[in-house]
């Protein structure tokens, strides 16, 4: 039999193969496996290409920055930091700012994944210690804006205690009981609209821009809150609607929760001064805004610069 080379299949019981040459003989390599005239040839494997693939950096815009703080603008679906909830997630706010700025930094609050806005840090564990005092203490104001469902009242008060979830365990660094805590919200209705879209058994739908103020800081606070009182935020997979979730992505290409936080009042820990970080809102969130018309609605200073 003439010297041939032969390419095995993928069967491992018995794998079949045809002679080059020979197109009508297909042969059992075990019935020929010691024969000294058979080789066996591997397919040659493809080239590695060593060339590095580019890495996209993407920057944090900073709002405020001194010796103590660092203050930034958080992206929607970023995570602050490592979470149990998502594993599988590789970027994370406090280390990309921490390459970003070459330095440690510390989280002494958080923001959802899903929301966008001002995210403060500090840069010594003593300021970090002091303004993570101050959000536990209640002494931090903060606004945000969302879009909801529904027409809300002009104004409201929520007081509905909130059960306390597994992740802000890990969050705490401690045990601790997950019983009701105290949760207060208030809220004020800016603009609202009625599109002429059927979403789930009306022929028509209703949204509302609302400012949130969180005085207490539980998780997901202004996310459950909102649903409690029937007006979910748009693009919470959790605790909103998916017909009206879908509906915002199909029509306005919204692929993000539309919850953003806008403003911060915070002391600084040294110096005691009283110090308002503000942010525009991000590009997504205001493309909706300026689709359904409501840029008259909000201060000019949370549009982005044109």
């Amino acid at each position: 039999m003439p010297t041939q080379d032969i390419a095995a299949s993928h069967s491992h019981r018995h794998p079949l193969t045809k002679l080059q040459g020979w197109p009508g003989l297909i042969l059992r390599l075990s019935q020929f496996s010691h024969h000294p005239a058979l080789r066996i040839s591997k397919p040659a494997a493809k080239p590695y290409n060593r060339r590095l693939r580019p890495i996209k950096i993407i920057m944090l815009p900073i709002l405020y920055r001194d010796t103590q703080l660092i203050a930034i603008h958080k992206p929607s679906n970023l995570l602050v930091h490592r979470s149990e909830l998502d594993r599988h997630e590789t970027r994370f706010a406090i280390q990309m700012l921490r390459d970003q700025i070459g330095q440690r930094v510390y989280p002494v609050h958080r923001l959802d994944k899903g929301t966008s806005g001002v995210l403060l840090f500090a840069l010594d564990k003593d300021s970090a210690r002091e303004m993570s005092w101050q959000f536990e203490r209640q002494e931090v104001s903060k606004r945000y804006l969302a879009v909801v469902r529904g027409h809300p009242a002009e104004s409201g008060h929520i007081d509905h205690a909130l059960s306390r979830r597994v992740d802000d365990l890990a969050w705490l660094g401690e045990k601790v009981q997950p019983g009701p805590q105290e949760a207060q919200t208030d809220f004020r209705r800016l603009a609202t609209v009625e599109l002429p879209i059927a979403v789930d058994r009306y022929p028509s739908s209703r949204y509302a821009l609302v400012e949130l103020s969180p005085l207490t800081g539980r998780r997901h606070q202004l996310r459950r809150h909102m649903k409690h009182i029937a007006h979910p935020i748009i693009g919470d997979a959790t605790h909103g609607k998916g017909v009206h979730n879908r509906m915002f992505a199909e029509h306005f290409g919204s692929q993000r929760m539309l919850l953003a936080c806008m403003e911060m009042q915070i002391t600084h820990p040294v110096s005691g001064e009283a110090i308002t970080l503000s942010c525009p809102l991000a590009e997504d969130f205001a493309s909706v805004i300026g689709a359904l018309g409501w840029e008259h609605a909000i201060p000019a200073n949370w549009l982005p610069a044109v």
